[in-house]
Parts: structure tokens; C-alpha cells; sequence
């Protein structure tokens, strides 16, 4: 109790802006936020789906073929108690597209030929999964900043079924039609920033903000978020603009994987 009445001193101390009522209240309590929210981006990327043999590999870019959501689920919880914090953020994902006469994949080191084109079924899956820890640095009735630290999981599964109809002599025989499919899970650590901003004098809107960037088992990983809310008695309503972006190591099936697009969702407080 001694070690706590300390922390809360200095807490106080370290903040002219803290009302004078704080310090005769008991030791903290957590307080925790939730959130769902519904994101619709913008996904792109390029997958290599390996063949037995190499000539007849199948590169897709995926952003040229997706453009239909199967299902979604997105949710973050989060946690503060003083100065320290915890959080959590769910993505789930699948979509997916069939299309005829296309030709933005490439069937070994060539595009599809001229006078060719393909019927395709692409279908994605993919999880990400970010928790971590976090420590306010700053705050004041202007806003607050947050240095977080934890982990990010993608985990991705994709599909695609293809046949190649028209000139097809240059397609190696393994290549003009079949349906392959490649995944991975990766987890990278992660360092960054986030909190909000005030906006105007009346203290119902505010801007939102989050980044961050990471590596381990990703070449690199970065994600960025900055958004309007406003505060209603019962909670928040955020829109905001989400960034995430993969860039894999050399040698795996899927090189590079990003989504890109607005979210909008509504936050409770107890």
C-alpha cells in the first residue's frame, strides 16, 4: 500500500492539470474501453502459389481479383490503470471473387499470352491479431500519447482455382488449370504510438490516432489509423482511415499483403 500511495504521489505531482479532487481517491481502478467497429478496405498484394515445377508457378495479385466480403469480425478491447495500459485488437476476414476472362496473374515468368485469358476463383482468409502493452507519456485536457510495445499475428490462408482457355500453346501443361492453395502465420514484435487529440473547446470531438512498426517473423510490418470521433453519454463514434501493410521475406509464397480502407465503429466505457 506504501508502494502505491508513492506511484499516485508522483502521478499527481507530474500533472498541474489533474483535478484537486484526485489525490484523496482510493488507489486506481481499471478502466477498461471496448470496440466494434466494421472495416472495409481495400486489400492488395501478390502471392506466388509453387508448383512441382517452378516454370509453371502461378503469381496473383490479389488486389485485381477481390473485390466481394464473405464474412467479417472486428473488435478491440483495451485497459488503463494510471500511466499503464493494455490492449487488444481482432481482425478477421474472408473474401473473395470468381471472374471470367482474366489476366493479372502470371503463369511462370510470363503473363498470360495474347489471345489468352483466364476463368478465375480467388479466396482469402486471413486473421490479425495485435495485443500489447502501453504507457501514457503525456496527458492533458488537449489530448494524450501512448508508447505501446507488444506483438502482431497475421495468419492467412489463401485459395485460387484457375483454367486458361484461348492461346495456350506458351503455357507450360502444369499451369492451364488446376486449384492451389498456400497460408502462413507470422508474428512480429511491435513499437509505436497512439491516443487522441482534442477538437474545439466543447470536448465532444476529438482525433483519434494510432501507428506503429514491427519485424520478426515479416521482413517488415507497419499500420497507421487516424480518425474523427465524437462522445455521446453512452460512448464514441469513430470513422477513421486504417493502413496495414506486410512485406515478407524472401522466399515465401505470399510476398506482400496490405489492406487499405475506411472503419467505422462505437466504443463503450466501464
Amino acid at each position: 500500500m506504501k508502494k502505491i500511495a508513492i506511484a499516485a504521489a508522483a502521478l499527481c505531482a507530474a500533472s498541474a492539470l489533474v483535478p484537486t479532487g484526485a489525490a484523496a481517491q482510493t488507489p486506481e481502478q481499471w478502466k477498461w474501453t471496448g470496440m466494434i467497429y466494421a472495416y472495409l478496405p481495400t486489400i492488395s498484394g501478390k502471392t506466388t502459389f509453387p508448383q512441382s515445377a517452378p516454370a509453371s508457378d502461378i503469381s496473383v495479385d490479389a488486389g485485381k481479383i477481390i473485390d466481394e466480403l464473405k464474412g467479417a469480425f472486428m473488435g478491440s478491447l483495451g485497459a488503463q490503470k494510471g500511466q499503464w495500459g493494455l490492449f487488444t485488437d481482432v481482425l478477421y476476414m474472408d473474401v473473395g471473387s470468381s471472374k471470367s476472362s482474366v489476366n493479372n496473374f502470371q503463369v511462370g515468368r510470363a503473363g498470360i499470352p495474347a489471345g489468352a485469358s483466364a476463368d478465375a476463383n480467388f479466396d482469402l482468409k486471413g486473421t490479425v491479431w495485435t495485443l500489447g502493452g502501453s504507457y501514457r507519456a503525456a496527458t492533458d485536457p488537449r489530448g494524450t500519447l501512448d508508447l505501446l510495445f507488444g506483438a502482431r499475428m497475421l495468419d492467412v490462408k489463401q485459395s485460387l482455382g484457375w483454367q486458361v482457355t484461348g492461346n495456350i500453346a506458351p503455357i507450360p501443361l502444369p499451369g492451364r488449370a488446376g486449384n492451389l492453395d498456400t497460408s502462413l502465420r507470422n508474428w512480429d514484435g511491435i513499437v509505436g504510438v497512439k491516443g487522441h487529440l482534442a477538437l474545439g473547446d466543447g470536448g465532444k470531438w476529438f482525433a483519434p490516432y494510432y501507428a506503429d512498426v514491427g519485424t520478426g517473423n515479416s521482413d517488415l510490418t507497419w499500420q497507421a489509423t487516424v480518425g474523427v470521433g465524437y462522445k455521446f453519454g453512452w460512448g464514441e463514434v469513430i470513422g477513421s482511415w486504417r493502413y496495414l501493410d506486410y512485406k515478407m521475406k524472401s522466399g515465401k509464397p505470399i510476398e506482400e499483403l496490405n489492406f487499405n480502407g475506411p472503419a467505422i465503429g462505437a466504443v463503450f466505457h466501464w
